[in-house]
């Protein structure tokens, strides 16, 4: 016992003179002034970092203190390093390290004072610098205060934003120092909210002002704890808190409808081909959703073909899954469909075989487990506009391809003679046979056409699921209930039924849970079938 009193006291020793020195170290680096940010040498170096080297977090505090005061180039890698777990020292050695790669068994480090390659460590070799959360919130406001002196706009401003509940006694004149010297009106408008939540903190409740309408969840959570107080400050902070609250609840709601729109985008891909078939031809097509999944899996063929480029192979895929489920339906329709013309239970059964023959095919060829495609960085994370709304990249290219390929649907039937045929024949077949149309050309390509918009809505789903043979299962209903709602044939109505539907759907979810939602959007839709039996928008002519 003796013994290891006497070996802890020298080590105990020495972290005293290291936290000693580094102090004086840096009241001297305060007195050269002009200095202020000139480079330390390395004794100088080694006793800033020497001071960390203890199991004291209070001590430990104090060190990373000096180390920002200091006038070290190194201190902002140096204070980084220590957040993530990075920076340590070498187990039997004087030198310090920092850790560039932790993920295997041996670690790539460098040098902690000139940067340089210093090999590889371990865990046997080097003690890596332990902190808590006490000390985690400093380090992370002694790094913005850092960064907010030097770096571009974006660096400043988003250390302000790490500053924002951080603010503390030690910190606040220099931060106040930093808002009085910065240009940036975004950055320093930051910076007013991070001393004003401070300010609020210290009992100031004319600071409220400036918190009123902010949407940080910081700001949010700190205002509520002293509205749940019974001070004079609580009545005032519960005042901005609700109007912060009906703020978040309209960002909530447009969340809500851009995944209302997203989920309705993906039932206008799935119905918009069916729409055309079913209005020019009048087919049951219970295979369409098999269509989809060829679409899908094209996209995935795609990208196996193409390790490492998810970007081209996703670019390749639209057109590829376009002519793919094209090539499908030609097939079917030539083969099946042209010979149950007029016969809809038949043509129902006989395409319903058709979706269990696909599906089997798929299961031997590809196997019955799901696949991932991976989706390109851009269409990666979310697009976040503030603290309480922020889109998906994903949903929302959805969303975009969705309206691309409608707008481009709309123009080949608006401006091409097929699409100018297509109408003829779902107005008026026998009409438009009287005036050369050749109708079982049109059904061909009119089916083809269904199929390969069915193809472009796998591509979509599969940047939003998995592939696997069941995926179109899961939309053949709902893609024959936006046909119906929005008007057979009509390709607006289906656009409006198919984003409605989605809305719908999104907005009692929460309320009512995801299967009897569903079940009362069916309801609902019958419902108005039967006072509206021509959907939304009813055809044009008649059909024959």
């Amino acid at each position: 016992m003796t013994s290891m009193v006497m070996d802890k006291g020298p080590r105990l020793y020495r972290r005293s003179i290291a936290i000693l020195l580094a102090c004086l170290l840096t009241a001297c680096g305060v007195c050269v002034g002009q200095n202020a940010m000139a480079a330390i040498d390395e004794p100088e170096a080694r006793a800033l970092l020497e001071a960390l080297d203890t199991n004291d977090f209070q001590a430990k505090g104090e060190a990373a203190q000096a180390i920002a005061e200091s006038s070290a180039e190194q201190k902002t890698r140096w204070l980084q390093a220590l957040l993530d777990g990075r920076l340590g020292k070498q187990r039997r050695g004087e030198n310090f390290y920092i850790v560039t790669d932790d993920s295997g068994r041996e670690w790539p480090i460098i040098d902690a004072i000139t940067f340089e390659d210093a090999g590889t460590g371990s865990r046997r070799t080097l003690d890596i610098f332990r902190i808590n959360n006490n000390l985690r919130g400093q380090l992370q406001g002694l790094i913005a205060s850092l960064t907010l002196s030097d770096g571009d706009e974006a660096s400043r401003l988003a250390a302000a934003q790490r500053l924002v509940g951080e603010v503390d006694a030690a910190s606040v004149d220099s931060v106040r120092a930093n808002r009085d010297q910065e240009e940036s009106p975004t950055v320093r408008h930051q910076l007013d909210v991070a001393l004003a939540l401070y300010a609020v903190e210290q009992g100031d409740a004319e600071a409220l002002e400036t918190l009123r309408g902010n949407l940080d969840t910081r700001v949010r959570n700190t205002l509520a704890d002293i509205a749940a107080g019974d001070s004079a400050l609580a009545a005032r902070a519960q005042s901005v808190l609700d109007g912060i609250e009906s703020k978040r609840a309209w960002y909530d709601r447009a969340q809500t409808l851009f995944f209302g729109l997203s989920a309705g985008s993906i039932l206008v891909l799935a119905a918009i081909g069916l729409a055309i078939t079913f209005g020019v031809m009048g087919v049951i097509n219970m295979a369409h959703g098999e269509l989809i999944m060829i679409g899908a899996y094209t996209t995935w063929l795609i990208q196996q073909a193409l390790p490492g480029q998810p970007g081209l192979a996703l670019l390749l895929s639209i057109p590829g899954g376009f002519l793919v489920a094209a090539a499908f339906g030609v097939v079917i329709e030539r083969t099946v469909i042209r010979f149950l013309k007029g016969r809809p239970l038949e043509t129902l059964l006989a395409t319903f075989g058709l979706s269990l023959i696909l599906q089997q095919l798929v299961r031997t060829l590809f196997s019955p487990l799901n696949r991932r495609v991976t989706s390109p960085d851009w269409l990666q994370g979310a697009w976040q506009i503030n603290e309480a709304l922020s889109l998906t990249l994903n949903r929302l290219g959805v969303l975009i391809f969705c309206l691309a390929v409608f707008a481009a649907l709309w123009a080949l039937m608006r401006y091409t003679r097929l699409g100018l045929e297509v109408r003829a024949v779902t107005q008026n077949r026998a009409m438009a046979r009287a005036m050369g149309v050749r109708a079982t050309r049109v059904d061909m390509l009119t089916f083809g056409l269904g199929a390969g918009v069915a193809g472009l809505a796998g591509v979509a789903l599969s940047q939003l699921t998995n592939v696997g043979p069941n995926l179109g299962q899961g939309y053949i209903v709902d893609s024959f209930l936006v046909v119906v709602f929005g008007g057979v044939g009509n390709l607006w109505g289906t656009l409006v039924a198919g984003m409605s539907l989605g809305v719908i759907n999104q907005i009692l979810q929460p309320w009512v849970g995801a299967v009897l939602a569903k079940i009362l959007v069916l309801i609902g839709v019958i419902l108005f079938i039967q006072k509206r039996p021509q959907g939304i928008f009813a055809p044009k002519g008649r059909v024959s």
